[in-house]
């Protein structure tokens, strides 16, 4: 019990794919050429690796449209060599230590390494970059940002915290025009004329379209940058019904201001959301830490809530699913072996298999360093059905044996030892046969370990329980029949 306790709590392992996907955020406000300067800069720090076969980068989002990124971030596709070419010994987890101490070199950007397949994965799930996202939801901007500070400065002290940061956040320079609406009906004007004047020349207006084949291009027209600033735009005229002109500053207030970059919602609430990636440490620890911190703080007003997604919420679901999976997977088996035995003793026997196979396989997890994942509790399920199996082999034979006149003692002593070669194979055979699975460390090999590990190291405590204890108890419960039946004679 106490090292099932100290296991630690995960979706899935993460696989290694032999690349790395590299995401960094620049400031917000950041210019496009300086985002491309900086790019060329990461290619170069990150092509000092040996290890570091090609470096591909992509700024802000596709032409398509498929990855909604903005200016200030930066995706780098990093391309490994194959692990017999790394000539200087270093694991991959070096490597990457190696390339995030070159790129630390440059100032005020945040770098964050993932693999294409899991960015993708992650993206999925919440659509927010992160393995954990947390989400707090309500009405009022400033308060959510409020909260999210908090909640940012909490869980970046949390042991195993490597990034936490807001989504999209910073603030981008605005021009805020306040419409006067008494002054402008003086004049005649209704507020949409005079959104309209905004409206045509700072965003442009289409006044025709070129054709080019079965193509269609609209033809747009507004001011220049240079007539753009805020002293031009206030000395733009609007024209009235009655045929005269009135300068735009006189019928509206201009303030050069700073506004919320991005203003997500979700539920049709507005959500701020946290994306924190984890290092060196299981995600269940991580969350339950982070959980407790941003309790004792974050005292929330009505009307909002924070909720925990990203891949944290899809280890909730698979445990919640498992929960009820397995014990009705054991209960389908006791009314199995109790439909073949016909005996309620046996079938308890028979059962008794599950627990001691279940702290072979924790114990197994528990010194391998493995945390507990949706592969380890597949593996538990499957060891469920060997363990039971080799019990069925046992106690079948003893009956067999007393069907034929032995007395209960000769046929567990004479029963044992005919089955035991055959337990021994039987727990050899998935052992050695997943003993690869459990050494390997090729790409694809961490989602196999947790379950061959678990297999492995469970037959280990159910064969000694099948060969040394199964028989005692077996003995203790059926010996006082013999003693009746010979008391009656």
């Amino acid at each position: 019990m106490g090292a099932a306790t100290r296991l630690g709590s995960e979706f899935l392992p993460e696989l290694n794919e032999g690349s790395v996907w590299l995401n960094v955020t620049l400031e917000p406000s950041v210019s496009i050429s300086e985002a491309q300067l900086q790019a060329s800069r990461i290619r170069a720090l990150v092509r000092k690796t040996p290890e570091v076969e090609g470096v591909v980068s992509k700024l802000g989002r596709p032409e398509d449209g498929t990855d909604p990124k903005i200016a200030s971030q930066i995706e780098a596709l990093v391309d490994l060599h194959d692990d017999h070419l790394w000539t200087r010994g270093l694991t991959k987890k070096q490597v990457l230590a190696e390339i995030d101490q070159n790129l630390r070199t440059i100032p005020g950007i945040s770098v964050t390494f993932s693999q294409p397949i899991r960015d993708n994965v992650l993206e999925s799930i919440s659509q927010i970059d992160g393995q954990i996202v947390i989400k707090v939801t309500g009405d009022d901007l400033g308060t959510l940002r409020s909260y999210g500070l908090t909640i940012l400065t909490e869980i970046r002290g949390v042991e195993g915290v490597s990034r936490a940061f807001i989504d999209r956040d910073g603030q981008l320079p605005q021009y805020r025009i306040d419409i006067d609406r008494a002054r402008a009906a003086r004049y005649g004007l209704s507020v949409d004329a005079v959104q309209e004047v905004i409206q045509s020349a700072l965003a442009g207006r289409e006044v025709s379209y070129v054709w080019e084949g079965e193509r269609r291009f609209a033809v747009t027209v507004r001011l220049s940058d240079a007539e753009r600033s805020l002293s031009r735009v206030k000395e733009i005229a609007v024209a009235t019904p009655a045929g005269a002109f009135v300068p735009l500053q006189d019928i509206a207030t201009f303030q050069s201001t700073s506004g919320a970059m991005n203003i997500a919602r979700e539920g049709g609430r507005r959500v701020l959301s946290i994306g924190v990636f984890i290092k060196d440490r299981d995600m269940g620890s991580v969350v339950k830490d982070m959980q407790k911190a941003v309790a004792k703080t974050v005292k929330l007003q009505q009307g909002y809530e924070i909720g925990w997604s990203g891949e944290f919420e899809n280890q909730e679901r698979a445990m919640a699913r498992l929960a009820w999976v397995v014990p009705l997977s054991i209960l389908i088996i006791f009314m199995l072996l109790f439909n073949a035995f016909g005996s309620l003793k046996n079938a308890t026997l028979i059962i008794a298999n599950i627990p001691f196979a279940m702290i072979g396989g924790i114990l197994a997890l528990y010194f391998t360093d493995i945390a507990l994942s949706v592969s380890a509790a597949i593996g538990f399920i499957a060891l469920f059905g060997q363990a039971v199996l080799n019990g069925v082999v046992m106690l079948s034979h003893f009956g067999h044996l007393r069907a034929h006149g032995e007395d209960v003692y000769d046929a567990v002593f004479r029963g044992s030892l005919d089955r035991l070669r055959t337990v021994l194979m039987t727990a050899l055979l998935a052992s050695l046969g997943l003993l690869p699975m459990a050494l390997s460390t090729a790409i694809g090999a961490e989602t196999q370990r947790p379950l061959a590990i678990v297999i492995i190291g469970g037959l280990i405590t159910a064969t000694l329980l099948t060969l040394l204890v199964l028989p005692t108890l077996y003995l203790w419960l059926h010996g006082s029949e013999d003693q009746a039946g010979r008391t009656e004679l």
